[in-house]
Parts: structure tokens; C-alpha cells; sequence
């Protein structure tokens, strides 16, 4: 038998130095000039968001995605694709870098993709692809990392939703495709098969018991319409495809309804297929993993690779889930697939043969003796990623509260500092029966229906009474609706199991200034800051408290790190430059007028203060510029045309009287006054009109 073959014989160690290869950034082949423009494929990937290879019409008769099956059919179809974390964003980076989660250091959505991280779309750039991305869900929002080295990257989402739909996304990538000199790397990304599922019509009629699958429909015909845009779009020279899923979807397998907690086989196996001129149609049965996408298109693109789909190699799998370890203290959960051998470690084992065991129904723990290889594999991988996680006793938080927020209308709410092993930690697949009131507590919570999250919340904390999360939400969701008491008992619960969360020392203080208690609120935001010098909701709440004391010197500290941070920190330069105006400091005030002016652009509203600091400084021209911008509506327009009177007499333009007419005809009261005694007016008769 297979199963004996592999559980008897030793694997070969040139194994662990495969391991030890696949975990290095790039650098994992041979690079090329790039292909000349004849013989280079325009590359199309498209990705699956919460897709499970068992329900799509490939494999299941229940569904009809006739698109996929028909391209499965002309392509090879990998029967035992992996996902290396049940989770979007960390899944999607490890297709971008050819990396897994330890190494790219991505483990939750919502966090950044680090810029020295060397990615898909630069690395194609470089030989001399037109690149392009059209995604469909927030977590992979462009502020997160993964838009460099995109020529294009379509992230727009109707309104203020988290998400858009295939329909939408199909045809903005249509649009594009109609445009000369388009992408030859497209990258389009579906999201409909998130819950809640909610397919539109006719699948919501053909699936009226079955929204999942009608969503996976949905999906498969808007699929249907780019695979033929992109046929006619590079008809004529060679195409290359790729379609794969970034996890699957519990659906109830094992009690997980949706994803992320476990490691089973509904969300951990994805649909996998790559087609185009010069792959043979067939299946492929051994285990590959998502982020083989990399070297894959890399070599379609001219650059040499062991770890390339076209020529599946022999290395295990490997795969994490630990949002139950990160977020409630629950033991990580690891596992590696080789050879239809599935292992997984979560406090104990569990061996499933998936041959004979697709259900993974019948653990082979304790009955036979496992590899040393694939023992090896695992615990290297499980060492190391533990180990940085361990070393990174911080997260990057720099997130916007409105980008929380989105996140977490999509039910991702991530963590942030040291993880907390407690003593006895539960196993994640034995707490399966708080799963469904995890996600439907964190479901009110987000929508801010706290009581009723309040009452999900206390019945999970009954059950496990240590679980770091949920208390911690519990004292928030109490302290927001003003019930202080209990607010503050549950903080101190929340940091008796973890003393050293920065979460929530931030939420503790964030309690404290609701209830006016900014001496206590503020040496808690101030050591949140010690830990995380860039979380903007914490430097916001202390600028909030140094300006309402009047500390001018500490609010302008504050503006200035937000200003390193933020995005987009039009407002805190702004804000800046008017503290440095009032204090005379006219230099280190235009330099933040004119930071504000860069970021806002059209929305800049500070055009006469510039002016008259450019004035102060003896840039007359710069201050014409400036001043010219003041709109005839902006209250301020009479001493914008007082100013830019005296800057046109000092650089004696030819209109300057006239100039300084229009200045006294519509002046106010105070400018007429400044007219009458300006020594630069003198000899001009501007009265006479």
C-alpha cells in the first residue's frame, strides 16, 4: 500500500534542504532577460476567494461552472492544491512572493505586505510585463502591500462596502482590456463566495437551498466573460491561465462553518488549474501549494524555477491556521501533505490517509509510524514559525479607524502584540462548538449591537473562561454602552489571562477618556506608543488630550509622527502649519502648508495663509501663485486681494494699479483700513473709480 510505503520507508534528507530553499525570499530560480515580445504569454491569473475544490462543477455534479470545467478540461487540473493559511490576504502574499506565512510574516488580513518582500508583479515588470489587478474584496485593498509593481490596480468598491461583485469587477476589467497597450499580466480576483452568500438572480432561483453553490455559479459566468475578453484580446500570440483558489469554506465539515480556525480539508484544499498554448490537458494528483503561482508565471515569463507547477517536485506542503492561537490563546495548528499523507499538529497528531480518507475521518495517530521526513518537515516549519512570531512582539497597526471598520464588516478582526500560549491550551478542533456564537458575537459586535454581543460573548466566556478575546471585547462592548463597572471588571479579567497586550492597554485607555479619565487614559496610549510608535488611533486619542490641556508643543510632536505614519495626512499638515503661523515660525510653516497642498491638492483651502507667508518670506512669486487660488467665495477673499495687490506692486507687474483697485473695490471694512495705510499704495489713485 501507498500508506505503508510512505509511513516505513525514510525520506530522503535532501528533503529538509528543500524546506529550508522553499522558505527563502525569492531568489528561488534562475533569472532571465525576459522573452521577446513574440514569444513572451500574456499571463491571466484569476483567484477564488473562500473557494472549495469539492463544489465547483470540476468535481461536483451539484454545481454547473461550466467555464471552469471546460477549461479544467483543456488544462491540468491539480487535484491536491493547498492553500498555506486559511485566510485571504496571508494566502494571497504567499502567491505574490512563492513564500510561506513564517517568511513573508503576513498572518491575518488587515496587516501590510513588507516593502522589502520581492513580488509577482515587480518581478515580471522587470521582464518587461505591463502589469495589472482587478480585486474584489478589501482585505487585499492596495494600502496593504500587494499593489506594487502594478502598472494598474482597480481596488474600488461601490460606496463605503468592503466588497464589490464579480459582475462589477468583470466588467472593470473589461473596460480595461479594451483600452490599447493593456496589461499582458492581468490578475482579477472574485470575492462573491464570502459569506453571507447572497448569489444574484438567476442563480439565486437555481440554488434556492444552496446559496454557496449559487455564488460559485455567479462567479463561474462572469469568469466565463473575461476568459473570452482575454482570448480576444491576445489572440494571436501565446496566453498562459491560471485559476486558483486562496482557501475553501467549512460548510460545517468537522463543526466550522466558515473559515480560518481549522485545517481540514474543506478549506484548506483549493481549485487549481493552468491552461494555455503548450500545456497538455490531465490531472496531477501529487500536493502543490498556492504559492507555486509565483515561480509558475515566473517561468512562463523566461525565469527558470524547481518549485514551478509545470514540474510538481517532491518537497511536502506545508500549511498554518493561527487565528485560533493568535486571537484566543487556543494551540497553533500546523500541518504538511505529501503523497496523499496528511498531517496535522495542534497539541497532538492527526494522520489522515486521503486516498482511502478524503472526509478525514479516521485518524491514523498512534496506529502507524510516520516518516521521519514528514516529521521533520512539520516540526521545522512549526519552530520557525513560532519563533517569529515570538521575536515580532509587535504588529503593524497603522490602520485607520474606518479601515478597521471595513475589515471587520467582513468578520476579520486580527490582533495585535506577543501571542499568549495559556496553560492548557485548548485544541482548536475540539472547541468547535463555540464557533458558530464566535462568529455570530463578533458579527453583532462589529455591527455595534453590543448588547446582544454582550449576551453571545458571556455564554462563550462560561465555556472558556479564559479566552482573552472574548473578554476583552465583553470590556468594550460594556464600556461603549456606558455601563462602566462592568466595563472596568472586564478589563481587568481580559489582563489577568494576557498583562501584556497592547490591545488592550489601547481599548482600556480608549474606556477611560470615554468616561473623561484622561490622566488614567493617557500613560496607557502613551505605553501602547512605546511598543507601537505607529498606531494612529493611539497618537490620535493623545493628540486629542494635549489639545484640549492647550500643550501646543506636544500637539505639534504628535501631528508630526501622525504625519510619518498616516496615509494620507493632508489635515495633520495643515493643522501644523497653522500652529507654526500663530508662533512666527513662518518657514517651518509654508514647508507644512505646502506638505498639505501636495497631499489635497484641489482640496486645499489654506491658499491665502501660503500667500501671506510667502509674502512674509520674500517669495513674491510664489505668493502671487498662491493667492491667485483664494476663491472669490472663500471668506477671506478681501485680504487675499489686499495681499496680492502689494506682492504685484513689489514685483511691478503691469496690472498692478489695477490690482490695487480691485483690492479697495471690494474690500471689507479691515482691508480698507490696511489699503488706507499701506506705505506701497502711495501715488496710486485707487478712489477714483
Amino acid at each position: 500500500m501507498k500508506l505503508a510505503k510512505l509511513l516505513t520507508v525514510p525520506f530522503c534528507i535532501a528533503i529538509f534542504a528543500a524546506l529550508v530553499a522553499g522558505c527563502s525570499p525569492a531568489g528561488n530560480g534562475t533569472e532571465a532577460k525576459g522573452l521577446p515580445d513574440g514569444e513572451r504569454p500574456a499571463i491571466l491569473l484569476i483567484t477564488l476567494d473562500t473557494t472549495r475544490a469539492d463544489r465547483l462543477g470540476i468535481e461536483s455534479s451539484t454545481v454547473a461552472t461550466p467555464h471552469f470545467k471546460a477549461l479544467a478540461d483543456r488544462g491540468q487540473y491539480f487535484t491536491q492544491a493547498y492553500a498555506t493559511t486559511p485566510t485571504t490576504l496571508p494566502s494571497h502574499t504567499s502567491m505574490m512572493t512563492g513564500l510561506y506565512p513564517m517568511d513573508h510574516e503576513v498572518r491575518e488580513n488587515g496587516r501590510r505586505v513588507g516593502d522589502q518582500l520581492d513580488l509577482l508583479a515587480s518581478r515580471l515588470q522587470a521582464l518587461g510585463y505591463r502589469t495589472a489587478a482587478f480585486v474584489s474584496g478589501f482585505p487585499l485593498a492596495g494600502q496593504f502591500g500587494l499593489a506594487r509593481g502594478f502598472d494598474h490596480y482597480d481596488d474600488t468598491f461601490p460606496g463605503n462596502l468592503a466588497e464589490r461583485s464579480a459582475a462589477l469587477t468583470t466588467d472593470a476589467a473589461l473596460e480595461y482590456l479594451a483600452l490599447p497597450n493593456t496589461a499582458d499580466f492581468l490578475w482579477v480576483h472574485y470575492f462573491d463566495a464570502h459569506a453571507p452568500y447572497e448569489p444574484p438572480e438567476p442563480f439565486r432561483s437555481q440554488y434556492p437551498d444552496d446559496p454557496y453553490s449559487g455564488e460559485l455559479a455567479f462567479i463561474d459566468s462572469e469568469a466565463g466573460r473575461l476568459l473570452a475578453a482575454f482570448e480576444a484580446r491576445y489572440a494571436g500570440q501565446p496566453r498562459k491561465i491560471i485559476v486558483i483558489g486562496d482557501h475553501g469554506e467549512g460548510l460545517g465539515d468537522h463543526g466550522e462553518a466558515l473559515h480560518g480556525n481549522l485545517l481540514y480539508q474543506g478549506t484548506m484544499r483549493v481549485p487549481l488549474i493552468i491552461a494555455g498554448d503548450g500545456i497538455a490537458p490531465g490531472r496531477v494528483d501529487s500536493a502543490v501549494s498556492v504559492r507555486q503561482v509565483f515561480d509558475t508565471a515566473l517561468e512562463w515569463a523566461g525565469a527558470k524555477s524547481e518549485r514551478s507547477l509545470l514540474a510538481p517536485g517532491k518537497e511536502p506542503v506545508l500549511a498554518e491556521a493561527l487565528k485560533p492561537y493568535l486571537q484566543y490563546g487556543w494551540q497553533p495548528q500546523f500541518m504538511v501533505v505529501q503523497d496523499g499523507i496528511k498531517m496535522i499538529r495542534s497539541g497532538d497528531i492527526e494522520v489522515f490517509d486521503l486516498t482511502s480518507d478524503p472526509g478525514e475521518t479516521n485518524n491514523l495517530a498512534g496506529e502507524v509510524d510516520l516518516a521521519p521526513a514528514l516529521q521533520g518537515a512539520i516540526s521545522a516549519y512549526s519552530a520557525r514559525a513560532l519563533d517569529a512570531l515570538d521575536k515580532k512582539a509587535e504588529v503593524q497597526q497603522t490602520l485607520s479607524d474606518k479601515t478597521v471598520e471595513r475589515l471587520a464588516s467582513l468578520g476579520y478582526l486580527g490582533t495585535s502584540g506577543r501571542p499568549i500560549l495559556r496553560d492548557a491550551a485548548p485544541n482548536p478542533r475540539d472547541m468547535v462548538h463555540l464557533y458558530h456564537d464566535l462568529d455570530v458575537g463578533s458579527g453583532y459586535f462589529t455591527n455595534g449591537n453590543y448588547d446582544a454581543a454582550i449576551e453571545v460573548f458571556s455564554r462563550i466566556l462560561e465555556a472558556d473562561p479564559y479566552n482573552f478575546m472574548v473578554a476583552m471585547r465583553l470590556a468594550v462592548a460594556y464600556s461603549v454602552t456606558d455601563r462602566k463597572a462592568e466595563a472596568q471588571g472586564f478589563f481587568e479579567r481580559a489582563r489577568s489571562i494576557n498583562p501584556s497586550s497592547v490591545d488592550l492597554r489601547h481599548y482600556h485607555a480608549m474606556h477611560y477618556l470615554r468616561f473623561q479619565q484622561s490622566d488614567l487614559a493617557e500613560p496607557l496610549f502613551e505605553s501602547v506608543l512605546q511598543e507601537m510608535p505607529d498606531r494612529l488611533p493611539a497618537l490620535e486619542a493623545l493628540l486629542g488630550i494635549y489639545a484640549r490641556r492647550g500643550e501646543d508643543e506636544k500637539v505639534m510632536q504628535t501631528l508630526e509622527k501622525i504625519t510619518q505614519y498616516k496615509d494620507s495626512p493632508g489635515p495633520e499638515w495643515v493643522q501644523l502649519g497653522q500652529m507654526h503661523m500663530r508662533r512666527g515660525e513662518t518657514k517651518a510653516a509654508i514647508g507644512a502648508f505646502e506638505q498639505a497642498s501636495r497631499i489635497l491638492e484641489q482640496r486645499f483651502r489654506q491658499n491665502l495663509e501660503l500667500g501671506v507667508l510667502y509674502l512674509a518670506d520674500r517669495q513674491f512669486a510664489n505668493a502671487a501663485a498662491s493667492l491667485d487660488k483664494v476663491s472669490r467665495y472663500d471668506p477671506g477673499y478681501p485680504m487675499a486681494l489686499f495681499k496680492r495687490a502689494q506682492v504685484s506692486v513689489l514685483l511691478k507687474e503691469p496690472d498692478s494699479e489695477a490690482r490695487v483697485r480691485e483690492a479697495w473695490d471690494r474690500a471689507d471694512e479691515a482691508t480698507r483700513r490696511l489699503i488706507l495705510s499701506e506705505q506701497l499704495f502711495r501715488g496710486i489713485d485707487y478712489r477714483s473709480n
